[in-house]
């Protein structure tokens, strides 16, 4: 797991991530999200929403450790949610996540 944190501090310096709520759905509706990245300390209802958002625009979704962890990897305060914009770093982080949770594959 911390390689795949690494590739998002990564992806971050290099302007890939867009993190908070609105940001990242609307990153999701208009597809220049890539790969979603949920905290697994969020709440239900923040679970629910992500995957079923992701699940329709058909956006792989992985689920980190929690919210401190994710922020700390961007060099933030604590995160929930956070969308890898670029496919290449896409593709590195979901890889070393191991598992997708919902959505298709990565374009």
């Amino acid at each position: 797991m911390s390689k795949a944190l690494s590739y998002l501090g990564l992806a971050m310096r290099a302007g890939k991530i867009v993190t908070g709520d609105e940001s990242v759905l609307k990153a999701v509706r208009t597809r220049e999200a890539k790969l979603v990245v949920l905290a697994g300390d969020a709440s239900d209802n923040t679970q629910k929403k992500f995957r079923d958002k992701c699940g329709t625009y058909d956006i792989p979704l992985v689920i980190a450790s929690d919210r401190d962890e994710l922020g700390a990897s961007i060099g933030k305060d604590q995160r929930v949610v956070l969308a890898v914009t670029d496919k290449g770093f896409a593709e590195m982080v979901s890889k070393a996540f191991g598992d997708t949770v919902g959505g298709g594959v990565i374009d």
